[in-house]
Protein backbone atom coordinates (compact mmCIF):
# COMPACT_ATOMS: atom_id res chain seq x y z
CA UNK A 1 0.00 0.00 0.00
CA UNK A 2 1.47 3.49 -0.80
CA UNK A 3 0.07 6.74 0.52
CA UNK A 4 -0.57 9.24 -2.49
CA UNK A 5 -1.58 12.93 -2.57
CA UNK A 6 -5.12 13.17 -3.75
CA UNK A 7 -4.38 14.95 -7.47
CA UNK A 8 -1.35 12.25 -8.19
CA UNK A 9 -4.02 9.71 -7.15
CA UNK A 10 -6.52 10.47 -9.80
CA UNK A 11 -3.93 11.98 -12.30
CA UNK A 12 -3.66 7.96 -12.57
CA UNK A 13 -6.85 7.13 -13.92
CA UNK A 14 -7.10 7.72 -17.47
CA UNK A 15 -10.26 9.02 -19.45
CA UNK A 16 -12.51 6.32 -20.21
CA UNK A 17 -11.57 3.95 -17.35
CA UNK A 18 -14.63 2.26 -15.25
CA UNK A 19 -14.68 3.03 -12.08
CA UNK A 20 -16.35 1.33 -8.98
CA UNK A 21 -17.38 4.33 -6.44
CA UNK A 22 -18.95 3.28 -3.14
CA UNK A 23 -22.00 4.98 -1.42
CA UNK A 24 -25.56 5.00 -1.52
CA UNK A 25 -27.66 8.28 -2.56
CA UNK A 26 -23.72 9.79 -2.06
CA UNK A 27 -23.54 7.94 2.08
CA UNK A 28 -20.18 6.76 2.22
CA UNK A 29 -19.07 8.27 -1.55
CA UNK A 30 -15.37 9.67 -1.36
CA UNK A 31 -16.28 12.99 -2.18
CA UNK A 32 -12.67 14.41 -2.52
CA UNK A 33 -12.29 11.80 -5.22
CA UNK A 34 -15.16 13.08 -7.00
CA UNK A 35 -13.97 16.60 -6.62
CA UNK A 36 -10.74 15.94 -8.05
CA UNK A 37 -12.25 13.70 -10.88
CA UNK A 38 -14.31 16.74 -11.95
CA UNK A 39 -11.32 18.85 -12.00
CA UNK A 40 -9.45 17.05 -13.38
CA UNK A 41 -12.04 16.34 -16.35
CA UNK A 42 -11.95 12.93 -16.59
CA UNK A 43 -14.16 11.90 -19.54
CA UNK A 44 -16.34 8.97 -20.91
CA UNK A 45 -15.73 6.92 -17.95
CA UNK A 46 -17.95 4.18 -16.94
CA UNK A 47 -19.52 4.49 -13.72
CA UNK A 48 -20.29 1.27 -11.66
CA UNK A 49 -22.35 1.52 -8.51
CA UNK A 50 -25.54 1.69 -6.27
CA UNK A 51 -26.90 4.90 -7.78
CA UNK A 52 -26.00 8.29 -9.47
CA UNK A 53 -27.27 10.31 -5.89
CA UNK A 54 -28.34 13.86 -7.21
CA UNK A 55 -27.30 16.42 -8.82
CA UNK A 56 -24.95 18.59 -7.11
CA UNK A 57 -24.07 15.28 -4.49
CA UNK A 58 -21.44 12.43 -5.01
CA UNK A 59 -21.25 10.72 -8.24
CA UNK A 60 -23.76 12.97 -9.02
CA UNK A 61 -21.36 15.73 -9.98
CA UNK A 62 -19.85 13.87 -12.40
CA UNK A 63 -22.92 13.19 -14.15
CA UNK A 64 -23.49 16.90 -14.00
CA UNK A 65 -19.97 17.72 -15.23
CA UNK A 66 -20.97 15.40 -18.39
CA UNK A 67 -17.91 12.92 -17.55
CA UNK A 68 -19.76 9.81 -17.99
CA UNK A 69 -20.39 7.75 -21.15
CA UNK A 70 -21.96 4.32 -18.79
CA UNK A 71 -23.51 3.78 -16.17
CA UNK A 72 -24.31 0.49 -14.50
CA UNK A 73 -26.35 0.53 -11.27
CA UNK A 74 -29.50 -0.23 -9.45
CA UNK A 75 -31.72 2.93 -9.91
CA UNK A 76 -31.33 6.45 -11.08
CA UNK A 77 -34.78 7.64 -10.14
CA UNK A 78 -33.19 10.59 -8.19
CA UNK A 79 -31.10 12.07 -10.45
CA UNK A 80 -32.91 13.85 -13.49
CA UNK A 81 -29.69 14.74 -15.41
CA UNK A 82 -28.88 10.54 -15.40
CA UNK A 83 -32.58 10.26 -16.71
CA UNK A 84 -31.96 12.91 -19.17
CA UNK A 85 -28.67 11.42 -20.41
CA UNK A 86 -30.19 8.18 -20.96
CA UNK A 87 -33.44 9.06 -23.47
CA UNK A 88 -30.88 11.35 -25.11
CA UNK A 89 -28.61 8.45 -25.35
CA UNK A 90 -25.84 10.47 -24.11
CA UNK A 91 -25.08 8.12 -21.36
CA UNK A 92 -25.36 4.07 -22.04
CA UNK A 93 -27.64 2.84 -18.94
CA UNK A 94 -27.73 -0.27 -17.51
CA UNK A 95 -30.16 -1.43 -14.93
CA UNK A 96 -29.33 -4.36 -12.56
CA UNK A 97 -31.54 -4.86 -9.49
CA UNK A 98 -29.57 -4.20 -6.40
CA UNK A 99 -29.44 -7.58 -5.14
CA UNK A 100 -27.93 -8.76 -8.68
CA UNK A 101 -25.75 -5.91 -8.78
CA UNK A 102 -23.75 -6.46 -5.68
CA UNK A 103 -23.52 -10.21 -6.04
CA UNK A 104 -22.01 -9.82 -9.39
CA UNK A 105 -19.49 -7.50 -8.07
CA UNK A 106 -18.74 -9.93 -5.12
CA UNK A 107 -18.35 -12.57 -7.85
CA UNK A 108 -15.75 -10.38 -9.67
CA UNK A 109 -13.99 -10.02 -6.63
CA UNK A 110 -14.10 -13.13 -5.61
CA UNK A 111 -13.04 -14.58 -8.85
CA UNK A 112 -16.74 -16.83 -9.17
CA UNK A 113 -17.73 -17.33 -12.87
CA UNK A 114 -21.43 -15.61 -12.22
CA UNK A 115 -24.42 -15.88 -9.74
CA UNK A 116 -27.44 -17.64 -10.83
CA UNK A 117 -30.62 -15.27 -9.58
CA UNK A 118 -34.55 -16.03 -9.95
CA UNK A 119 -35.13 -12.39 -10.29
CA UNK A 120 -35.58 -10.88 -13.89
CA UNK A 121 -36.39 -14.98 -14.95
CA UNK A 122 -39.51 -13.95 -18.07
CA UNK A 123 -38.34 -10.43 -17.87
CA UNK A 124 -36.46 -8.31 -20.52
CA UNK A 125 -33.97 -8.25 -18.16
CA UNK A 126 -33.77 -12.37 -19.57
CA UNK A 127 -33.29 -11.37 -23.00
CA UNK A 128 -29.89 -12.56 -23.68
CA UNK A 129 -29.37 -14.35 -20.78
CA UNK A 130 -28.17 -17.89 -20.02
CA UNK A 131 -30.99 -19.77 -18.20
CA UNK A 132 -30.45 -22.85 -15.91
CA UNK A 133 -32.86 -24.83 -14.38
CA UNK A 134 -31.94 -26.07 -10.53
CA UNK A 135 -34.48 -28.41 -8.55
CA UNK A 136 -37.16 -27.14 -10.88
CA UNK A 137 -36.91 -23.42 -10.75
CA UNK A 138 -35.44 -21.28 -13.29
CA UNK A 139 -32.33 -18.87 -12.40
CA UNK A 140 -30.35 -15.94 -14.73
CA UNK A 141 -26.82 -16.40 -15.32
CA UNK A 142 -25.22 -12.96 -14.26
CA UNK A 143 -22.09 -12.31 -15.44
CA UNK A 144 -18.83 -10.55 -12.58
CA UNK A 145 -18.12 -7.50 -12.21
CA UNK A 146 -15.16 -6.18 -12.09
CA UNK A 147 -13.39 -2.44 -13.06
CA UNK A 148 -10.26 -0.60 -13.36
CA UNK A 149 -10.79 1.27 -10.02
CA UNK A 150 -12.60 1.47 -6.86
CA UNK A 151 -12.87 4.56 -5.20
CA UNK A 152 -13.98 3.90 -1.54
CA UNK A 153 -14.49 5.61 1.29
CA UNK A 154 -13.38 4.57 5.11
CA UNK A 155 -14.55 5.75 8.48
CA UNK A 156 -10.68 4.71 9.61
CA UNK A 157 -7.65 3.62 8.12
CA UNK A 158 -4.06 2.90 9.53
CA UNK A 159 -1.13 3.39 8.22
CA UNK A 160 -0.73 -0.22 6.56
CA UNK A 161 -4.29 0.48 4.59
CA UNK A 162 -6.42 -1.79 6.54
CA UNK A 163 -10.41 -0.18 6.86
CA UNK A 164 -13.06 -0.25 8.91
CA UNK A 165 -16.50 1.72 7.58
CA UNK A 166 -19.32 3.24 9.32
CA UNK A 167 -23.26 2.46 9.12
CA UNK A 168 -24.47 2.25 5.56
CA UNK A 169 -20.62 3.73 4.16
CA UNK A 170 -20.39 -0.33 5.06
CA UNK A 171 -23.24 -1.78 1.86
CA UNK A 172 -21.39 -1.16 -1.08
CA UNK A 173 -17.43 0.01 -0.13
CA UNK A 174 -16.08 -3.45 1.03
CA UNK A 175 -17.23 -5.33 -1.60
CA UNK A 176 -16.10 -2.56 -4.48
CA UNK A 177 -12.69 -3.09 -3.08
CA UNK A 178 -12.95 -6.86 -3.60
CA UNK A 179 -13.42 -6.26 -7.65
CA UNK A 180 -10.98 -3.55 -8.92
CA UNK A 181 -7.53 -4.01 -10.08
CA UNK A 182 -6.50 -0.43 -8.23
CA UNK A 183 -8.18 0.77 -5.23
CA UNK A 184 -7.89 4.13 -4.05
CA UNK A 185 -9.21 4.85 -0.47
CA UNK A 186 -10.25 8.44 1.04
CA UNK A 187 -10.60 7.89 4.91
CA UNK A 188 -11.98 10.13 7.66
CA UNK A 189 -9.21 9.43 9.87
CA UNK A 190 -5.53 7.56 9.24
CA UNK A 191 -4.58 5.92 12.71
CA UNK A 192 -1.12 4.66 13.83
CA UNK A 193 -1.08 0.73 13.34
CA UNK A 194 -3.00 -0.90 16.09
CA UNK A 195 -5.68 1.41 16.77
CA UNK A 196 -8.34 -0.36 14.89
CA UNK A 197 -9.05 -3.41 16.48
CA UNK A 198 -8.33 -6.51 14.40
CA UNK A 199 -11.79 -7.95 14.30
CA UNK A 200 -13.14 -4.44 13.09
CA UNK A 201 -11.21 -4.98 9.94
CA UNK A 202 -13.44 -5.24 7.53
CA UNK A 203 -11.26 -4.34 4.30
CA UNK A 204 -7.71 -6.01 5.18
CA UNK A 205 -4.63 -4.01 3.57
CA UNK A 206 -3.42 -6.45 1.04
CA UNK A 207 -6.40 -5.29 -0.78
CA UNK A 208 -5.66 -1.47 -0.56
CA UNK A 209 -3.35 -0.05 -3.20
CA UNK A 210 -3.55 4.12 -2.15
CA UNK A 211 -4.54 5.56 0.31
CA UNK A 212 -5.10 9.29 0.16
CA UNK A 213 -3.27 11.75 2.34
CA UNK A 214 -4.03 15.23 2.28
Amino acid sequence: MQTIALSEAVAMIPDEASLMVGGFMAVGTPEPLVDELVRQAKRRLTLIANDTAMPGAGIGKLISAGLVARVIASHIGLNPETQKGMLSREIEVELVPQGTLIERIRAGGFGLGGVLTPTGVGTLAAEGKTTVDVDGRTFLVEKPIRADFALVHARAADYLGNLTYALTARNFNPVIAMAAEKVIVCAESIVPVGVIPPDQVVTPAPVVDYLIVQ
